[in-house]
């Protein structure tokens, strides 16, 4: 695990329910390859916090690359029911975008 990783690891089990720490801990896991832990982190995110949007799309994101596309649709799908009820019409058009891409 990287030095940058660990930092974070340590941060998130001091406060397992920063939904920003946890947010950063899944991004990073993602850039190092470590899809499957970095889709773990986001869903465990979503089920802390389910108006976190950021988390559907870049969960939705590695979904896709680990071939779970069926997965990556509905995390598309639900992140663009919240991003609808919350207003956050700049992440509901990446959301959209990311699922007409899928076909």
């Amino acid at each position: 695990m990287s030095e940058r990783l660990n930092a974070l690891k340590t941060m998130l089990d001091q406060k397992p329910d920063d939904s920003f720490l946890r947010y950063g801990f899944a991004m990073e896991l993602g850039r190092t390859g470590a899809l499957e832990q970095a889709v773990s982190e986001y869903r465990a995110l979503l089920e802390q916090n389910a108006d976190y949007p950021a988390a559907y799309f870049h969960g939705g994101q590695a979904l896709e690359k680990l071939g779970r596309l069926d997965e990556a649709r509905a995390m598309y799908e639900a992140g663009i029911g919240v991003t609808t009820r919350l207003g956050d019409a700049h992440t509901r058009s990446e959301l959209q975008a990311a699922l007409d891409m899928l076909g």
